[in-house]
């Protein structure tokens, strides 16, 4: 296969466009991956703790430590720092009420915030954690 003279750093060039480009979408993919899956443990956390909240007698230390050991246990690394809110009684339909249980838990990208601060570097909440949040309601026993 002959080249033309002007092609000589042709591949050379092609790689260094497409290399990046396939490394930013791969690490995009894992990072998303990663958020949804957290996503979840939460979910499943919320119902844990509304499943406890709704026992009559439960104190809300008891709902709170349920909430942090499933994230615990789910392996989110700022467990302790999430913000668990736990409303009793709250109107459903009829007359029944329930027990809410909300979780606030600041969701760091591992790769992409440093990718974005090299690229904005100025801009203060560029790479901050986001604010995940997930609640649970269920019906209170009589």
């Amino acid at each position: 296969m002959k080249r033309m003279k002007g092609e000589k750093g042709a591949a050379l060039l092609e790689a260094a466009i497409t290399v990046p480009i396939i490394l930013l979408i791969s690490v995009g993919i894992f990072e998303f991956g990663r958020a949804y899956q957290t996503w979840q443990v939460l979910t499943n956390a919320t119902r844990e703790g509304a499943r406890i909240a709704v026992l009559t007698g439960t104190t809300d230390a008891a709902v709170t430590t349920r909430v942090r050991s499933y994230m615990q246990a789910g392996s989110l690394p700022n467990y302790a720092t999430a913000t668990v809110t736990i409303t009793r009684n709250v109107a459903l339909t009829g007359p029944d009420t329930g027990s809410k249980i909300q979780i606030d838990y600041p969701f760091q990208f591992m790769v992409l915030n440093p990718v974005v601060k090299l690229i904005a570097p100025s801009d203060n909440k560029t790479g901050a954690p986001i604010t995940m949040r997930s609640s649970a309601i269920m019906r209170n026993e009589m």
